[in-house]
């Protein structure tokens, strides 16, 4: 596995569109879909180092565990520290008391859980909340907490047989997302059932690589020019023309999804995307991402 610029200048696009979209800019009206990107992402580098580690025979649990909390969590209480003092001082009561809960549920990797039970994502109210960005990180916390013991269940089997299991468990995700996205539409947002589709399309293409070493080396330059210029595409189209109509989110994450699963396939440093995802101050937004997406929501 060898370091990709691009990931990181996709990770730069997801994070800019989502700080621009908490900040009001009408234009990127969908901007909370570039979280979207992230789940993609995260699915496709965890399910790589982890088989990779399997090649060794060196993969461990608990080495695993230590590693995202080492990553995660340090930054992650930082931020909810330096919070506390602002709600106390500017947050009515009712809104200090959310915010308690949301200081407990983010703590304990469920705050997905509690902003699911207590409103929703579009509401006024959200806007107020320091802490709304984290049901993201704890969804996917909870992915890291259950994947590794799934990997371990199934240890012994093929890498061909691991990639049929995790598209099952991924288009039953996608079929549950969209069965339940009309009458139940706060579940489907913040839920991981509903969300494990997305995760799990970054894990299949991530094995898809780790088996065939290039599983698209068919493909010339140019199909790769298309493909990645066309995942852009379908990554950016929702993000700006999503028109505030929950009824069609599905639709619009799953041109998100396959636009990152395009360029993760095809954009590499020889394609036109790939050189854009790869200007360097791009790959330093990137780079910075997960300290810009913790603390752009409380700023």
């Amino acid at each position: 596995m060898h370091y990709r610029k691009e990931i990181d200048g996709l990770r730069a696009i997801a994070v800019i569109v989502v700080m621009l979209f908490h900040g009001g800019f009408q234009f990127f009206s969908g901007g909370f879909l570039g979280v979207d990107v992230f789940f993609v992402i995260s699915g496709f580098l965890i399910t790589s180092l982890i088989f990779i580690e399997r090649q060794k025979n060196s993969f461990s649990l608990k080495n695993f565990y230590e590693r995202r909390v080492r990553r995660l969590l340090p930054a992650l209480f930082l931020m909810m520290l330096v919070c506390i003092p602002f709600a106390i001082l500017m947050m009515q009561p009712d809104d200090l008391q959310n915010f308690g809960q949301s200081l407990v549920s983010t703590s304990l990797m469920s705050n997905n859980i509690l902003l699911y039970l207590t409103s929703g994502y579009w509401d006024l109210a959200s806007e107020f909340k320091p802490l709304l960005h984290t049901w993201s990180l704890g969804l996917e916390e909870q992915y890291y907490l259950f994947f590794p013991l799934l990997v371990l269940l199934i240890w012994r089997f093929s890498y061909l047989q691991t990639i049929y299991l995790f598209l099952i468990i991924s288009l039953a995700s996608l079929i549950f997302s969209f069965f339940i996205q009309e009458q139940y539409p706060e579940a489907d947002f913040y839920l991981l059932p509903s969300r494990i589709w997305q995760l799990g399309a970054g894990s299949s293409l991530a094995l898809l690589f780790l088996q065939l070493k290039d599983p698209f080396i068919a493909f010339n330059l140019l199909h790769r020019q298309i493909l990645s210029f066309i995942g852009l595409v379908l990554i950016f189209a929702p993000i700006i023309l999503f028109n505030n109509d929950v009824a069609f989110l599905n639709m619009h994450k799953l041109s998100v999804v396959t636009g990152t699963l395009l360029i993760l396939a095809f954009a590499g440093r020889n394609t036109f995307v790939g050189n854009i995802l790869s200007i360097r101050y791009l790959v330093i937004i990137g780079l910075m991402s997960y300290s810009l997406y913790l603390w752009h929501q409380p700023l």
